[in-house]
């Protein structure tokens, strides 16, 4: 179980409130420009909120899921893409340091990096011929021995965060008689890794998930992480996984509520000369915001269970994925009813609501994709009617 709380880390998730909002203040610019978010890291590292999930043997606070759910919420109400390649760190910093999976020389020197300045971590599954490794198939990127070390080839899409990544998570497989897989510990920077910026999405631009190709890029024998059989298809650990279900919905749920609160505000605010009264006075006004509340009321109570859940040690099942499903679906909801509220006003960019709207739009490219997660409990439904298993 997680460490409760101290007044160290109170004051830093109160800290991840206050930079939410000065996000909030540039958040346009990035947005229009696809550029990067760098300061918005460096107040993240100033502030010790990027080893908030970081075990405190090596230096973080030893924050739990909760925790990282308060933080990354309170940055997705300021800028979305910001919290994206966050959520992605907090979750790989968590699982190097707690997971047992990682060897002891590669905690250490993730976690050192860590404290020492913004030295960001993601994985790199996605490629463009196999697409995610949810799917089933294995990645064509490969990992082949020469002597002491590894040099790996292939290409990766959506690489989140690359241009502040100091290592991408690459997963391959081996080119061994039996082949294995597993991801490997590359450095950004390593001889033959480049970054092809392809990243041109409506929203989300300034995440800039760029395509990486690797080119017999070499790394030591020694760094990699959870080495299995190929044969044996991609392990996913259950009880981690919630971090994933948790930590990305959190994030258009964040953009959810930063369009709540411009609507709030623009329809108190705005009196319309044929009504003589603010907008905020019409009952299509209070129904349409209830709408939302209650949209985002959902939201909150599954992400809370979810996180409460995997912190106290309880099991969750299935439920994790289906809070990924649900919480974006309300999130992309409550985003519609604010645009249809604002109306012209709502889709002219010299105003948030749509940009929030575009963001939202991001948490469908998100795997596994809707289609699959419910394909996937229709299926174990009726297996457990086959089976004569009573239903949870």
């Amino acid at each position: 179980m997680t460490a409760l709380p101290d007044t160290d880390l109170a004051a830093t998730l109160a800290r991840a409130r206050d930079l939410g909002r000065e996000f909030a203040a540039r958040a346009a610019r990035y947005d229009e420009t696809g550029e990067f978010p760098v300061a918005n890291f460096e107040a993240l590292h100033e502030a010790g909120l990027l080893g908030l999930t970081t075990a405190r043997e090596h230096g973080g606070l030893g924050g739990g899921l909760r925790d990282a759910l308060a933080a990354v919420s309170a940055v997705a109400r300021g800028d979305p893409s910001t919290a994206l390649v966050y959520a992605m760190h907090l979750n790989n910093q968590y699982s190097a340091s707690h997971s047992g999976k990682w060897p002891a020389h590669l905690v250490e020197r993730v976690t050192r990096a860590n404290r020492e300045g913004v030295a960001l971590l993601n994985a790199a599954q996605v490629e463009p011929a196999v697409g995610s490794p949810s799917h089933g198939t294995l990645p064509q990127t490969v990992a082949r021995r020469d002597g002491g070390t590894w040099l790996i080839s292939g290409r990766k899409i959506y690489t989140t965060g690359i241009p502040l990544l100091k290592w991408a998570l690459v997963l391959a497989v081996t080119d061994e008689t039996e082949p294995r897989l597993g991801s490997f510990l590359v450095p950004t920077d390593a001889p033959g890794l480049r970054v092809e910026r392809t990243w041109n999405a409506v929203g989300m631009r300034a995440t800039r998930s760029d395509d990486i190709v690797l080119e017999n890029v070499a790394i030591p024998y020694e760094d990699t992480i959870d080495l299995a059989p190929a044969s044996a298809g991609i392990r996913r650990d259950e009880r981690e996984s919630a971090w994933y279900f948790g930590l990305v919905p959190a994030v258009y749920d964040g953009a959810a509520h930063a369009a709540r609160d411009w609507l709030v505000n623009f329809a108190a605010s705005r009196t319309p000369g044929s009504l003589g009264a603010p907008l905020s006075s019409l009952p299509r006004f209070h129904d349409g915001v209830g709408q939302i509340e209650v949209l985002l009321g959902i939201n909150r109570r599954l992400l809370r269970g979810l996180a409460e859940d995997y912190d106290l040690g309880r099991p969750f099942g299935a439920d994790a994925v289906i809070v990924k499903h649900a919480v974006i679906e309300n999130a992309q909801a409550a985003t519609l009813i604010a645009l249809d509220l604002g109306g012209n006003p709502g889709i002219n960019r010299d105003n948030p609501l749509e940009r929030h709207h575009r963001d939202s739009l991001g948490g469908k490219a998100h795997a596994p994709q809707n289609n699959l997660i419910r394909t996937n409990l229709g299926r174990a439904a009726f297996a457990r009617h086959a089976a004569g298993t009573a239903a949870e």
